[in-house]
């Protein structure tokens, strides 16, 4: 919300006032004082007039977690263990997941609290690309670069994907680049073919890429620049 809005939404302060507060720079946010109007106030924000404290506002946390086979990417799960059990207790207070990955597909998964910055991670018009490795049960022909470049037709939504990028690193191992995340999307893809997807492990969303000094289960805060990133 913009800094003069939250202020005039208050019920110390009318318009007039507001517009006073901010040009003696009587307001502080996240305890740097500030003019502008336009300035983001967000739900993570300290925002302060003189030495009256009118949000106190919360840590916002980015992890990157290095999700292993055999664990759901949900919150809470009658039957299996999730990914937020992989966690300290004191880390998992409003923690939702941006971009789930199934049961058994292992590698990048970001969890956050911040509802805006996952907004903009996951939402389709971000076109955000997504890079998996994918292996099959069965060789990958070559024919299958083209027809992933044009798109595939899914009868289920009545939609074709988006062009895909597939790079062959072996006779059953390719890198998988897409824009899009439709359900179980990867393995009905290589479906097509009929060729069945027995290991599937995300590499990266956009410029935040998993890091390699993960074991599986292990998680680390996000650096500046990957939160920036997104």
């Amino acid at each position: 919300m913009r800094l003069d809005r939250f202020l005039a939404n208050l019920p110390a302060y009318n318009r007039q006032q507001v517009r006073l507060l901010l040009v003696q720079r009587r307001v502080r946010v996240d305890g740097v004082a500030t003019a502008d109007p336009l300035h983001e106030v967000r739900e993570f924000s300290r925002v302060e007039v003189d030495e009256h404290l009118l949000q106190a506002g919360r840590p916002a946390r980015y992890l990157m977690l290095h999700k292993p086979q055999g664990c759901v990417s949900a919150t809470r799960d009658p039957e299996h263990r999730t990914v937020l059990d992989l966690l300290p207790a004191e880390l998992r207070d409003d923690l939702h997941i941006a971009g789930r990955l199934d049961f058994n597909t292992t590698g990048l998964l970001l969890l956050t609290n911040d509802g805006q910055w996952s907004r903009r991670l996951t939402q389709p018009a971000t076109k955000l690309p997504k890079v998996y490795r994918v292996h099959t049960e069965d060789e990958i022909g070559a024919h299958y670069v083209d027809t992933f470049r044009e798109g595939l037709y899914f009868a289920f939504e009545d939609l074709t994907t988006q062009p895909a990028q597939l790079d062959i690193l072996g006779p059953r191992e390719a890198r998988l680049t897409i824009i899009e995340g439709r359900y179980h999307q990867v393995k009905r893809m290589f479906g097509h073919f009929q060729n069945k997807v027995v290991g599937l492990h995300r590499e990266s969303m956009g410029a935040i890429e998993l890091d390699p000094g993960l074991a599986p289960g292990a998680f680390r805060a996000l650096s500046r620049e990957e939160i920036a990133a997104v």
